[in-house]
Parts: structure tokens; C-alpha cells; sequence
């Protein structure tokens, strides 16, 4: 005798009623039903087509590409007004006298009567006035400042007298420590400051006419100009010591001789 079937059929339908009753009273379901759309925050959309731009580091480098322009500018335009001044002749320097002194002039320890004020050249004493950047405070021996030249330096003189302060600050800072340069007053200039080399000579009214610096760059040390290439500028003792005008000389032994003289050393006479 066949079984009745409905009561399976109802055991069916009332486990898969309890079932779907369950899951869908369970805290969830209706986001597993949304795919999860509505599970916490939501971020916001991402704009693909327009990226933020860090506009600060781009303000901050195109800064940095100024200044270095205009530091590059101005550097360029300060060496273009420095080589605009410079010479490459000695005819190049406006006023510049020029004189005929030979090499090999004769040493002596007597008082010489030069013909220029200050001298350019001509007989010296065997013992140079240091000439490495020396600034002296009193008007040296000008025979001694001549046997300087005669080594290449650059001596520059003042009137104390005429001279302003500022311009002879500007002449100290121009010498002091540069090798071939030395400075002092000398009495009954004719000019305020006066520049000589070997056989070369210019009168300046102030410290800051180019011709200064042109002078001095062009002329000291041109070997082309002055009779002892390669002679020292150094002599300690004179900076200790220096000598006045109208001082003796010291009779200094020298081993330095004149250019065209034999080339064993000689004592200058007494």
C-alpha cells in the first residue's frame, strides 16, 4: 500500500520555508543580496582625467631657476665691465710716461740725484725695499725703492697731504699682501698718488681711477719691462728695518748684480 506523500512534501516545505526565513532575518543579508555596496564608508571618486599638481614645488623650483639666472647674469655682467678695463699694452694706459733707463745699472751706497720724482730708474743701492705686498708708513729710501723696479715691483706713492682717507684705505687694501706691490708716502709729490715701475711712471688724482688697477695688473711683474726677470721681491729685514729718505744706507753686502754685468757675484764699493 503506497505511502501518502504530503507530509514529506510538508516537512519539505517548512525546512526550506525556516531556512529562507533565517537567512533572510539575519543581520547582513541584505548586503550580500546588494553586493556589499552599503557594507561602511565610502570613498570618494578618483578624478583620472585632472591629477592634483603639487603647485607648491613647482613655484618653489621655477624660484630657484630665477635666481640662478640672475645670479649668472650678474656675474656675467661684472667680468664683462672687468675685461672692459683691462690692457694689453702699456700705450693703452691714458698719461702713462715712459722712460729709457738700460738694464744693468750701477750699485751705490750714496745718496743719488734722480731726474724724476720718484724716480723710475737708474743707479740704486745694492739692498731692494721689500716689496711683497708691503705697506710702509714713512717715505722709504727711494734708492732702495728703485732696486724694487729694477725686480719688477709696482712701488705706489701719496701726499700725505692730499690724500683722503678713504683713498688711502683703497690703496692699502690694493696692496697689502700681493706680491711686487709696496706702498708709502712720499714727500713733495706733485700729484696726490703717483705710480712707478721700470722706466714707467702715472699721476693719479684718486685711488679709484681705473688707470689704478690697470697699472698695477698690466705693469708689475711684466717681464717685458723690467731688467731682473725672476729677482725676489722678500726682504725681511727692510720691513723691520726699513730706511727713511736721507737715511745711509746699509752697504749690504749683494749677491744681486746688474743684468749685463759678469755673472760672479760683486761687492759694491763702499
Amino acid at each position: 500500500m503506497a505511502k501518502d506523500p504530503k507530509p514529506a512534501d510538508g516537512r519539505a516545505n517548512r525546512g526550506t520555508s525556516s531556512r529562507g526565513s533565517s537567512a533572510a532575518g539575519r543581520p547582513g543579508s541584505a548586503d550580500r543580496a546588494d553586493g556589499g555596496r552599503s557594507r561602511g564608508r565610502t570613498r570618494p571618486p578618483v578624478d583620472v582625467v585632472n591629477p592634483p599638481r603639487p603647485w607648491g614645488l613647482i613655484a618653489a623650483a621655477v624660484a630657484v631657476v630665477v635666481f640662478a639666472a640672475a645670479v649668472i647674469t650678474y656675474a656675467v655682467v661684472q667680468v664683462n665691465r672687468a675685461n672692459a678695463d683691462k690692457v694689453t699694452s702699456a700705450d693703452q694706459i691714458q698719461g702713462l710716461q715712459t722712460f729709457q733707463y738700460a738694464a744693468g745699472q750701477e750699485h751705490v751706497s750714496t745718496p743719488v740725484a734722480y731726474k724724476e720724482s720718484p724716480p723710475v730708474g737708474g743707479p740704486h743701492d745694492p739692498e731692494w725695499a721689500d716689496c711683497t705686498g708691503t705697506v710702509y708708513d714713512l717715505d722709504i729710501r727711494h734708492e732702495n725703492a728703485v732696486h724694487s723696479m729694477e725686480h719688477g715691483a709696482t712701488w705706489i706713492t701719496y701726499d700725505q697731504g692730499k690724500i683722503s682717507s678713504k683713498d688711502l684705505a683703497t690703496l692699502k687694501d690694493l696692496v697689502q699682501g700681493r706680491s711686487g706691490l709696496l706702498l708709502s708716502p712720499y714727500q713733495g709729490l706733485s700729484s696726490t698718488i703717483s705710480l712707478q715701475s721700470w722706466n714707467h711712471q702715472l699721476a693719479v688724482d684718486s685711488a679709484d681711477d681705473k688707470r689704478v688697477q690697470q697699472f698695477v695688473d698690466f705693469m708689475t711683474f711684466n717681464d717685458a719691462f723690467y731688467p731682473e726677470v725672476g729677482a725676489s721681491c722678500e726682504n725681511p729685514n727692510f720691513i723691520s728695518s726699513p730706511l727713511a729718505q736721507g737715511d745711509a744706507s746699509r752697504a749690504a753686502t749683494s749677491t744681486d748684480v746688474p743684468t749685463d754685468a759678469p755673472t760672479t757675484p760683486t761687492t759694491p764699493a763702499p
